[in-house]
């Protein structure tokens, strides 16, 4: 079924369409009017600071950098393993900010040695933590990339920061680490639990913030049922129940930038994303803001759930209390974990396993994450 959704979307590449489609307005889908976050505070903590951006030219990386460029930052340091995406954007920033200094670090977060030779040389003064790999069916196959980029990768920069006196690190974490079906949703509450028990042992301001999906962002359903319709479909949705909580890639950069104003240590942080929507609502309003009928110019096929699919999304577990902050839509939560000797030991334990039998290693994560049920 795959192989031949693949084929569709290849064919599609000579096919000319009689159909005009129309150019959709993103934010149309959210179901609700975008959060507008305070950008006062936040121009008051990141003026004249080294900032570091980690993953920096992704796509919700890249909108942090330039959400960064407005508030006068001392330096950007934009740090990522894959040139293409920094590329672009360190053209984007240069035409629009000149004056700005700039740097593209080529670099891989699971390399230490040369994480420690950048923090040595740049001094970061706040570090944005985006770096990870995020694709659900994609890691359900690759397992151990996933706990060595995820969980060693965040681990090499949150000892960094520790470290070279970084005064807060912003972690960007997500819905699917809240009892997590997928190998990418366990490894990313392990980067929560790092988090908020490096912050228990340091001077750093360890935060967390957690995403629902984001709109438009690469891996995300939009950019792939748009041009299912642009093939003439069918466009593809996984189960006509599943739903999903949705933020712009605007509403996400916000987010990370204001909870690092008001952080206090050791928090999650979450936004207000309204009620979820269903993935099967989403495909007929995209189609019919497309200029065209769902079943009837476009046909929405149902393919069944993906390894490490979760039918509903949630944003908290249940032993979380999540108060409201002065932002009514931001939520924080109070740190749940915060044993950094016990996280040690257990680390050591997963990090044995990663070249070993994949059995083993998933045996481990569910002992560090009891919620952990693989799908």
């Amino acid at each position: 079924m795959v192989l031949r959704m693949l084929k569709r979307l290849s064919l599609c590449l000579y096919l000319p369409r009689k159909d005009k489609i129309k150019d959709v307005n993103i934010e149309a889908l959210l179901g609700r009017e975008p959060v507008e976050l305070d950008m006062y505070d936040i121009e008051k903590y990141i003026s004249n600071r080294v900032i570091m951006v980690t993953g920096g030219g992704g796509s919700i990386g890249s909108e942090l950098c330039k959400q960064i460029a407005r508030f006068n930052p001392k330096s950007l340091l934009i740090l990522d393993i894959y040139e293409n995406g920094a590329y672009e954007l360190q053209n984007e920033l240069k035409y629009k900010y000149p004056a700005m200094d700039t740097r593209i670090l080529i670099a891989s977060i699971t390399d230490r040695q040369r994480l420690d030779n950048l923090f040595k040389q740049y001094k970061p003064e706040i570090i944005f933590h985006a770096a990870a790999h995020k694709h659900v069916p994609l890691m359900e196959d690759n397992p151990q990339e996933a706990v060595k980029n995820n969980v060693f990768g965040t681990l090499n920069i949150a000892e960094c920061a520790d470290k070279y006196g970084v005064t807060r690190f912003v972690m960007i974490s997500t819905d699917k680490a809240v009892n997590p079906t997928s190998i990418m949703g366990a490894t990313k509450r392990i980067c929560e639990m790092i988090i908020q028990s490096m912050d228990t042992v340091s001077k750093t301001k360890f935060v967390a913030v957690r995403f629902g999906n984001v709109l438009g962002s690469n891996g995300s359903v939009i950019p792939l049922f748009m041009k299912q319709i642009a093939c003439g479909g069918p466009v593809t949705v996984t189960n006509k129940h599943i739903t999903r909580y949705f933020m712009t890639i605007s509403e996400a950069a916000q987010l990370v930038l204001q909870t690092g104003a008001f952080a206090n240590g050791g928090e999650i942080f979450i936004l207000d994303m309204g009620e979820p929507v269903k993935i099967y609502d989403l495909a007929s309003d995209l189609i019919r803001l497309s200029g065209l009928q769902p079943n009837k110019d476009i046909k929405i096929e149902v393919m069944g759930l993906r390894p490490g699919d979760k039918l509903h999304e949630e944003v908290m577990m249940e032993e979380e209390l999540f108060t409201a902050t002065k932002y009514n839509k931001i939520l924080v939560g109070k740190p749940s974990f915060h044993n950094m000797e016990e996280l040690n030991i257990k680390l050591s334990q997963l990090e044995a396993l990663v070249e070993g039998s994949e059995e083993e290693l998933l045996s481990k994560i569910k002992e560090l994450v009891p919620a952990y049920k693989k799908n």
